[in-house]
């Protein structure tokens, strides 16, 4: 079951998808093509441990976020997760003279979840309770 669920997810990178006609976005070099597809790897990888933990961290805290259709979910997709933080931007301000960094656009929800990952990512969001 979970092999189909991989397929149905990445089903975008068949031969025929634009993301996947190497040669010409490349110039056919054999090095960039398999430079570009180890990226690729590494990156679905990332993904697919990432929604681990956060499913893994939800089912053993509890917690649950709206899915697309408003209803609670501990099984969101990361591609949701990923939607969810679209909107989140680092912001510089300046107070008399000094600069400070700042998180916007942050809601419970995204919070919630900066949570779930940890605290190293409470820390790059500044969300350390």
């Amino acid at each position: 079951m979970r092999g189909m669920k991989c397929e149905r997810e990445h089903q975008g990178l068949e031969d025929n998808s634009p993301c996947c006609r190497f040669n010409k976005v490349l110039h056919g070099k054999e090095e960039r093509i398999e430079a570009l597809a180890m990226i690729m790897v590494l990156t679905l990888m990332i993904y697919s441990i990432a929604e681990w933990l956060i499913i893994k961290r939800m089912r053993e805290t509890g917690e649950t976020i709206p899915n697309q259709l408003k209803k609670p979910t501990q099984k969101p997709t990361f591609k949701w997760i990923a939607f969810l933080f679209m909107g989140v931007a680092e912001v510089t301000v300046w107070i008399n003279g000094e600069m400070h960094l700042m998180i916007a656009n942050l809601n419970d929800n995204l919070v919630r979840i900066i949570r779930l990952l940890g605290q190293d990512c409470e820390k790059y969001y500044g969300s350390e309770g």
